[in-house]
């Protein structure tokens, strides 16, 4: 059992033993102790691992949010913020990721900032393909439309508009895969 004043290596070892729910029960009700923000931060990381493994994106969207909340560095910030993005992206929830985004770039100095649009843009076009190759062509769809809407080179357009008329073709969706020309 998880008590106040533990470090990171008997909170590991406490919980190794048990499931991921248990895991997670334990590690919430800890976080309700009151631990110092080092434990804190170390406690939102494990949570969003075992929400990641565990499917549960948007649980670990917000555990990096919080692990960004408490963190001191600006690096740091970025890469949690940028990581709560990559889950959001993960989940679907394409609305939020823009706001993750926005969080990341806050931090970020103007060396940094086409640093992390290029990352949310590659995060969309790794899963799209993913998603593409498996049975999920419409989910692919939504992908690939987003990044339309977003800051890319013709080249890349043009690129993803073939993809996205393969895709509209493979659906039925005849009528879209015309109107891209």
């Amino acid at each position: 059992m998880l008590y106040k004043g533990m470090s990171k290596r008997e909170i590991e070892e406490d919980i190794k033993s048990v499931g991921d729910y248990v895991q997670i029960d334990r590690l919430n009700n800890f976080l309700n102790t009151g631990p110092p923000m080092d434990i804190k931060k170390f406690i939102y990381l494990k949570l969003s691992e075992i929400y990641e493994n565990k499917s549960m994106f948007n649980d670990a969207a917000n555990c990096f949010n919080n692990a960004a909340l408490i963190t001191i560095t600006y690096v740091e910030k970025i890469k949690y913020y940028t990581k709560e993005a990559e889950m959001y992206i993960k989940g679907g929830h394409f609305e939020k990721v823009e706001s993750s985004m926005r969080k990341a770039m806050n931090n970020a100095n103007t060396i940094q900032k086409p640093q992390i649009e290029e990352d949310i843009r590659n995060m969309y076009k790794t899963l799209a393909e993913d998603y593409a190759t498996g049975d999920k062509r419409s989910h692919a769809v939504k992908i690939y439309e987003k990044l339309l809407t977003m800051k890319i080179s013709d080249e890349e357009k043009a690129e993803i508009k073939e993809k996205l008329k393969a895709l509209y073709t493979s659906l039925g969706r005849y009528q879209d895969a015309g109107f891209l020309g």
